[in-house]
């Protein structure tokens, strides 16, 4: 089909011709190719303060090194390697180095708790468990005494305190070193014996409806996905990424594994907190993340606009109004005309140039996966000619399954399926795939799991609802899991509801509520920062955020903003109650898993009595504002 108004977008950033992905067997093979590329900045990290790199050359022999020192430790095929670590370059070091022994490695968030570590390293029975540092030691700690199988922890930091209790990083490596030296082709021996169908991880699922599973990809899985979407975005040896997503998170892990294909420079963020400054200091090309990083990154502008003169706030709507034209015209895969161009220009270089300096001043474009990506943040970057493109797919399909790409994309869409993946819809609606990187292993010790989530034909049931446009471009509705089905047995989908109200300027979080219920309710956390403003200004006066969240103006203005979105919505839709939350949901507080996806049971365990309060209140002819606010 033509696609004139994609193009057009798409050359805004002047991309180059799409290199021919690197022919790769097994994951080893973007290894070898990454560390005999004779980069001398091929990882970079902060270490005292400073961005300090690490070379190909360097990467390849401390690699090779671990690899002979996990070996010297009994690590063999099939084997468990856990590795419990933020992002930095020893993560891929312990990865590499487990794969070409033919162990399986085994991710686990450092935002885990010592319960959560311990049910992962049992269950997947790992020998082995890297740890960061003295915090992620501690929780192993506590819990080795009930993982038998455990046998060595190795800490990546030096920890004064582990005499014992691990062995430290820099003894395996050099220990592996001399061995090495006194057989060269050791490493090569025991990598070249890697298979393409060999197991090469084991990624626990989330846990949003039930006890994680540990979900088995080979190296053919990882491999196919690589090949597929590098064939799709502009990433060479020049292109210099940022990595802050987790890499236990499978989307980082492969989207990392692309840029060892092509030797591409990876600077692993010190942390999410850090984003801004690190930004600034990297000057990153690209990098991926989940929706919840765009959805912080569009509230600090408009912060920063609030707070701006009149003048300056005037300029902004201008430009964003000037970008949303420009995009609508694009997205109907047309041509912007002559002054609608000349227009843009210039709101891009009063506006949309700030907002690409904030993100190091040569950005080319971004990945947003993991969960939904809301309508209208995506609007405001891509109408910012800020490239943010979104994807799809799960930990069981390695994991992209459908995604937005330069040159091809559609507004409020996942994409279109990625080469060598096919989806379709079953009758319900339900998201079915079938491709090389659906998980070949099944769920580790679940055999009842597994055969539930392929049917009779063999496609993959991916639990999303969704629906494809006349060109392929599918749109997901909702979580199949996650249908809330109401009193009267309407079945009703809660994210785009959810959607809408974080769409309000002073909500930051909801969670709807209405299983089993008369009516729908919802739990909502407000954006405070807005909130105080409108405070402030409306002469709302409070002592903290629980008095704000009890002050009848403040009800009243959450009342209005959710009527307005009730609208002509059907009865079932409309949201009849809410409670206002001082504390928002998060991954220590259990509410939130790691990749920011809500934990509704969760949610609902925790916040029983406020729920069913809001509902006796509202039953017995309260208002929503009489329901009050609440914590948990």
């Amino acid at each position: 089909m033509p696609r004139g108004g994609r193009k057009a977008f798409s050359g805004i950033m002047g991309w180059k011709n799409v290199l021919e992905p690197l022919p790769a067997k097994t994951l080893l093979d973007y290894f070898r190719f990454a560390a005999s590329s004779g980069k001398a900045e091929l990882l970079v990290s902060k270490i005292g303060g400073s961005w300090t790199p690490l070379s190909a050359a360097e990467f390849a022999e401390r690699t090779e090194g671990l690899a002979l020192g996990l070996a010297l430790l009994g690590v063999d095929r099939e084997d468990r390697v856990a590795i419990l670590s933020e992002n930095r370059p020893e993560w891929p070091m312990a990865d590499f180095a487990a794969l070409s022994l033919g162990a399986l490695t085994v991710p686990i968030y450092t935002s885990y708790l010592a319960p959560q570590v311990e049910y992962i390293l049992r269950d997947s029975l790992a020998k082995v468990a890297f740890v960061s540092n003295a915090i992620e030691l501690q929780k192993v700690v506590d819990v080795r005494d009930r993982c038998p199988e455990l046998r060595h922890v190795i800490v990546l930091d030096h920890v004064p305190w582990s005499a014992g209790k691990a062995t430290p990083f820099e003894t395996v490596v050099q220990k592996g070193l001399a061995a090495l030296r006194a057989d060269p082709g050791a490493f090569e021996e025991r990598a070249s014996a890697v298979l393409p169908g060999d197991l090469a991880t084991m990624i626990y699922t989330s846990g949003t409806t039930g006890e994680p599973k540990g979900a088995i990809l080979t190296h053919k899985n990882f491999v196919s996905n690589v090949s597929a979407c590098s064939a799709l975005f502009d990433v060479d040896g020049d292109t210099v990424a940022l990595s802050f997503l987790p890499l236990s998170h499978v989307f980082e892990r492969m989207v990392d594994y692309l840029y060892f294909s092509r030797a591409a420079t990876v600077t692993y963020a010190e942390s999410i907190d850090k984003l801004s400054e690190n930004f600034a200091e990297v000057k990153p090309h690209c990098f991926a993340a989940v929706p919840r990083v765009y959805e912080k990154m569009l509230t600090r502008v408009q912060a920063a606009v609030d707070k701006a003169p009149a003048l300056r706030r005037a300029i902004f709507s201008w430009g964003v109004k000037t970008g949303a034209r420009r995009l609508a015209i694009l997205d109907a895969e047309k041509v912007p005309g002559v002054f609608l161009r000349l227009k843009y220009a210039l709101a891009d270089r009063l506006v949309f140039g700030k907002i690409k300096a904030r993100l190091g001043g040569r950005f080319r474009f971004a990945i947003s996966g993991g969960a939904p990506l809301s309508r209208e943040v995506a609007a405001f970057f891509l109408g910012a000619g800020v490239e943010v493109y979104e994807g799809y797919g799960l930990t069981e399909t390695s994991p992209v399954l459908a995604c937005n790409r330069p040159g091809e994309w559609r507004l409020g869409t996942v994409g279109r399926a990625i080469p060598g993946v096919t989806l379709r819809l079953a009758a319900d609606g339900e998201v079915l795939a079938k491709g090389p990187n659906i998980m070949e292993g099944g769920y580790w010790r679940k055999s009842e799991e597994t055969a539930k989530v392929f049917d009779e034909d063999g496609w993959f049931r991916t639990g999303d609802i969704g629906s494809f446009d006349a060109e392929g471009f599918l749109s997901l509705t909702d979580r199949k899991k996650e249908i809330l089905i109401n009193a009267y047995g309407k079945n009703i989908a809660p994210a785009p509801i959810e959607a809408a109200l974080k769409s309000v300027r002073y909500i930051s979080s909801a969670v709807l509520i209405g299983d089993r219920q008369k009516f729908l309710s919802a739990l909502i956390v407000p954006n405070f920062e807005k909130l105080e403003s409108w405070a402030h200004a409306s002469g709302v006066t409070f002592r903290d955020h629980d008095e704000l969240v009890k002050d009848p103006k403040a009800l009243s203005l959450i009342r209005q903003a959710i009527d307005i979105l009730n609208g002509d919505e059907p009865h079932e839709r409309q949201i009849r109650a809410f409670t206002l939350l001082t504390d928002d949901f998060t991954i220590e507080g259990g509410e939130l898993t790691p990749t920011m996806k809500i934990k509704r049971r969760v949610i609902a365990e925790k916040y029983r009595d406020v729920i069913e309060s809001m509902y006796r209140d509202a039953e017995s002819g309260g208002s929503a504002s009489e329901a009050g606010p609440a914590g948990a």
